[in-house]
C-alpha cells in the first residue's frame, strides 16, 4: 500500500553528490569543523564508502556519530539512523541543522501530520540523515515508506541493545533483520561504546554481518579521574564533590527512583540547584528536566539509569554513583557521559557492601536461568573492581579486552596513592605517540635525521621540508602543539626498545625503523613508555575565565532562541580557545577546532562582538599568556625601524557564500602561508592587513603561528624604534607576568599592543634560532 506522504507520481529522488574519499577531510573541516580525525574515524567512513558493513566499538565521546554523518554526506542517497531514545534523536538532529546539515527524526512524539512532511522531504531526496526509533521498522506502512527511498547507509546505533548478553537488551532491536530482508544491498554500521567479545558476536549474527571488519577503539578515556569511596558520610561528601565542581555539570546515579527525589530535595535544601530524573514521572517532566539540563539551567541531575543514553552534553564535570552500579558495562557507559570533549573530568563511586545485597535481592527475582546467573556474575566483577587493589583504569580495560598500558595510570585513586618510590619515572600508553614517530620514520624516506622527523610531525614549513614535500605527508602536523623535547624523548625511547635506530650515512645520522618497529605497527600497539607526555592540546590550558562566562551566557541565549540545547551553538572547547585566543574576525575564528564554516556565518559576528567588546573594556584586545621562560630583555632587535602600524584594525572580512572572503591568496596556499610571503617582501602589519582584508590582529595571529611551527623570516621592519624595543623588553623582564594589560599598563598606555605582540614574537623567533635546527637531519 503506497505511503499517504508519498509525494505525485513521476518524482524521483534526486542522488547526493559523493565527494570522494580524497576530499574527507574538506568535508570534516567545512561541516564539523575539526581539522583531523579521531582514531579510526577515516577508517570507518572510508570503509562504508566502499560499501562495507563494520561493526564500530568506540567508547562515549570518541566521535561515534560523526562515523555516519560524516559518511552521509558522502554518499547517495539517505543514510537511516536507528536510534533507541527520542532524546538522542532531537539533540543529535538539532546540532546537525545547526551545522547546515540536512537532518531531521520520526518517532511517537510527533503528530501524523508531522510525520508525513518529514516523510514527503525524504521521498524527495532533500535529506541526508533520518532517524527512526526500532519499534517502527516493523510497522507495514513505514516499511513501505522506507522501500520507496534510495538509502546510501543504514547505521545503528547503541547496537549492543540487540544482544540479549548485552547490559541493555531491547527485544525491539531484534526486528532490525527486516531490514537487511529490505535492503540487502545496503551497507550497515552497527556503533555501541560497550560490548564485550561474546556481546559483539552476537550483534555480527543478529545482523547477519558475519565477517564484517570490527573497528576498536580503546577503551581508555585519559582525561577522566576514576575513584571509588566508602560509603560513609556519603551525603556530606558528595555535596563537598558537587560544592568543588563548579565548572560544568553534573550527574548522580542512584539505585531507585525515590532515592533520586529524595536525594534531589536534600542537595536542593544546601543550595545546590538539582532535580531529580527517573522513568515514573510524566513525559513532560522529564522532557523539560532534561531541557533545562542541556541548556545549563540546572546543574546537577540525580538519576535512574533512565538518563543519560544518548544524552549528547560535553561538559559533564563530574559523574558520581551513589550506589553500586549493576555491571561494568554500565558503570564503563555512564562514566562515559563525564568529559565528552576531552577535557579533565572525574568519576567517583560511594561503595559499601550492601549495596550488594541490594543488588543481589533483585537478581533473585529473574525467573530465567541463564540470564539469573549471568547477571549474578556481572555483579561479582562490578564488585571485584570496587575492591580491587589495582589501577581502576587497567581492570576496565583488561575486562573489555584490552592490554593495560603499565600498572600507575596517574589518574584513579589506587594509583595516586600507590606508596611506590617517588622518584621511579610514571608510565603512560605510548602507542599512539609511537606509531606516528616510526611512521613519519618510514614515510619521510628513513633518510632524515631527527629534527627534520620531528619537525613534520609538529607541521612546520621550514624550506627542507616543503623542498622534499613532506608538507603533503599524512603524518604531518599530526603531534602539532607536543612538546619538541617530549618527542625527543619517546623517540629516544623507541630506540632504546629497539624499534627504530640511527644509521651514519653522510655528515649526519638518520633514523630507520627496525623489523620489530615494523611489527609493532602492523600489529597496532599496545606500547608502555616511561614519563609523562604532555597533552598536545592548548584547548584545556589558560584563557580568559571571564570571557568564558560571557561567551557562555551568548550561547545559552542563541540556543534559547533556536529551543536547543547550548552545546548546539559551541561546545565548552572552542568557547575556551575563544577566550585563550580572542578573535578578531571570521578569519582567525575559523581556525579554532570545533568552528566550521555554517556556525561561523550563523553565530561568528555574535561572538565576536562579545570579544572585541570584552579586549575593549579590559583594554586588551590581545591579553594572550606568554612563556614563563620570557627571554629576557638582553636580545634587542637588530634593526631600529618604526613601522608606523596604526593601532586600528582593518574591518572582520565578511563571509562569502564560499566561506572567507580573503583578497591575496596565492595558488591555493594557506593563509598563514601568504601572510608570511607578504612579509617577506617587505610589508607592514597595515599593509597585509589592506592587502588581505583582514585585520592587523590576524596578521599578527599568523606570524606567531608560523614561528611556533619553526618558520623564520625577517622581522626586523616590524619592530619599532631601538628605544622603544629596549624599554618594551625590559617591562616584559620586569612584569614577572605572562599576560600583555600588565606589561601595558606599567608602561603607562603608551605602546599599541600589536607593538607589545611584536617585541615579543621577535623574542621567541630569536630565542628559537639559538639552537636552529640543521639542514639535515641530525
Amino acid at each position: 500500500m503506497p505511503d499517504p506522504a508519498r509525494p505525485a507520481a513521476g518524482l524521483q529522488p534526486s542522488p547526493h553528490t559523493a565527494p570522494g574519499n580524497h576530499r574527507l577531510t574538506d568535508v570534516l573541516r567545512n561541516r564539523f569543523g575539526h581539522d583531523a580525525f579521531l582514531p579510526l574515524q577515516e577508517d570507518v567512513v572510508s570503509n562504508a564508502l566502499s560499501g562495507g558493513n563494520s561493526l564500530v566499538l568506540m567508547p562515549t565521546g570518541s566521535g561515534k556519530s560523526l562515523c555516519y554523518q560524516l559518511s552521509a554526506l558522502c554518499l547517495e542517497g539517505v543514510t537511516l539512523v536507528v536510534s533507541p531514545l527520542i532524546a538522542l534523536m532531537k539533540d543529535q538532529v538539532d546540532a546537525l541543522q545547526a551545522r547546515g546539515i540536512a537532518a531531521d527524526f520520526i518517532n511517537s512524539s510527533m503528530t501524523y501530520d508531522q510525520v508525513r512532511k518529514v516523510q514527503a522531504v525524504a521521498y524527495r531526496g532533500k535529506l541526508d540523515i533520518l532517524y527512526i526509533a526500532p519499534e517502527r521498522i516493523v510497522m507495514p506502512r513505514f516499511r513501505d515508506f522506507l522501500r520507496s527511498l534510495k538509502l546510501g547507509l543504514i547505521a545503528i546505533d547503541e547496537a549492543h541493545c540487540i544482544s540479549e548478553w548485552g547490559h541493555d537488551f531491547r527485544p525491539d532491536y531484534r526486528n532490525l533483520e527486516t531490514l537487511r530482508e529490505d535492503f540487502p544491498q545496503v551497507p550497515v554500521m552497527a556503533l555501541t561504546a560497550t560490548a564485550t567479545e561474546r556481546v559483539r558476536k552476537d550483534i555480527l549474527d543478529q545482523l547477519k554481518i558475519n565477517g564484517a571488519p570490527q573497528f576498536v577503539a580503546s577503551f581508555n578515556r585519559p582525561n577522566l579521574n576514576y575513584r571509588v569511596t566508602p560509603k560513609k558520610d556519603s551525603f556530606a561528601n558528595l555535596v563537598k564533590l558537587l560544592r568543588g565542581s563548579k565548572e560544568g555539570s553534573s550527574i548522580v546515579y542512584c539505585f531507585s527512583r525515590r532515592e533520586t527525589e529524595e536525594l534531589a530535595a536534600s542537595l536542593s535544601s544546601r543550595g545546590l540547584k538539582a532535580l531529580a530524573y527517573h522513568a515514573g514521572l510524566e513525559d513532560e517532566v522529564r522532557r523539560k528536566t532534561q531541557e533545562q539540563f542541556l541548556r545549563d539551567e540546572i546543574p546537577i541531575i540525580v538519576a535512574t539509569i533512565a538518563f543519560g543514553m544518548g544524552v549528547d552534553k560535553p561538559n559533564v564535570r563530574l559523574v558520581v554513583h551513589y550506589d553500586l552500579p549493576k555491571t561494568v558495562e554500565g558503570y564503563y557507559q555512564e562514566t562515559g557521559r563525564a568529559g565528552r570533549d576531552g577535557l579533565p573530568s572525574d568519576c567517583v563511586l560511594f561503595f559499601t557492601r550492601s549495596d550488594e545485597v541490594k543488588q543481589e535481592y533483585f537478581i533473585r527475582q529473574i525467573e530465567n536461568a541463564a540470564e539469573r546467573k549471568s547477571a549474578r556474575e556481572k555483579l561479582v566483577r562490578m564488585v571485584d573492581y570496587c575492591e580491587s587493589g589495582a589501577c581502576r583504569r587497567a581492570f576496565l580495560l583488561s575486562y573489555f579486552g584490552e592490554e593495560p598500558a603499565g600498572e600507575n595510570c596517574g589518574a584513579c585513586d589506587v594509583c595516586l596513592a600507590d606508596p611506590v618510590d617517588s622518584t621511579a619515572a610514571a608510565q603512560y600508553d605510548g602507542t599512539e605517540i609511537a606509531q606516528k614517530m616510526l611512521s613519519a620514520v618510514i614515510r619521510t624516506g628513513e633518510r632524515f635525521g631527527v629534527n627534520h622527523v620531528i619537525g613534520v610531525l609538529l607541521g612546520r614549513r621550514s624550506q627542507r621540508i616543503t623542498q622534499w614535500g613532506h608538507d603533503k605527508l599524512s603524518v604531518y602536523g599530526v603531534a602539532r602543539g607536543t612538546p619538541e623535547e617530549a618527542l625527543k624523548d619517546v623517540l629516544a625511547q623507541l630506540i632504546d626498545k629497539g624499534l627504530a635506530g640511527r644509521r651514519s650515512a653522510g655528515e649526519f645520522p638518520t633514523l630507520y625503523v627496525t623489523d620489530a618497529g615494523r611489527v609493532f605497527l602492523k600489529a597496532r600497539g599496545p606500547l608502555t613508555l616511561t614519563g609523562r607526555l604532555p597533552a598536545k592540546s592548548a584547548e584545556s590550558g589558560e584563557f580568559d575565565p571571564e570571557l568564558f562566562d560571557k561567551l557562555r551566557s551568548l550561547r545559552k541565549k542563541l540556543a534559547d532562541e533556536l529551543g536547543a540545547p547550548a552545546f548546539v551553538v559551541f561546545a565548552d572547547v572552542p568557547l575556551r580557545s575563544m577566550a585563550a585566543s580572542l578573535p578578531q574576525d571570521i578569519e582567525s575564528l575559523l581556525e579554532i577546532r570545533g568552528v566550521g564554516e555554517s556556525k561561523a556565518r550563523q553565530f561568528g559576528e555574535q561572538f565576536l562582538t562579545v570579544i572585541r567588546d570584552h579586549a575593549g573594556t579590559t583594554g586588551s584586545p590581545d591579553d594572550v599568556p606568554l612563556p614563563s621562560n620570557y627571554p629576557g630583555a638582553d636580545k634587542g632587535a637588530s634593526t631600529a625601524s618604526r613601522n608606523g602600524n596604526s593601532s586600528e584594525n582593518s574591518s572582520p572580512a565578511p563571509l562569502s557564500h564560499e566561506g572567507v572572503s580573503d583578497r591575496g591568496t596565492r595558488n591555493g596556499n594557506p593563509s598563514h602561508v601568504v601572510t608570511r610571503d607578504l612579509v617577506r617582501e617587505g610589508m607592514n602589519l597595515a599593509e597585509v592587513a589592506g592587502q588581505r582584508g583582514i585585520s592587523q590582529q590576524t596578521v599578527l595571529t599568523h606570524l606567531e603561528r608560523l614561528v611556533s611551527e619553526g618558520e623564520s623570516f625577517d622581522l626586523a621592519h616590524l619592530m619599532p624604534s631601538q628605544p622603544d624595543y629596549d624599554r618594551i623588553a625590559a617591562a616584559f623582564q620586569s612584569s614577572g607576568t605572562s599576560y600583555l594589560s600588565p606589561v601595558m599598563e606599567s608602561l603607562g598606555r603608551e605602546y599599541t599592543y600589536e607593538q607589545l605582540r611584536l617585541v615579543h614574537l621577535h623574542f621567541r623567533q630569536s630565542h628559537q634560532d639559538d639552537n636552529p635546527p640543521r639542514p639535515e637531519g641530525s
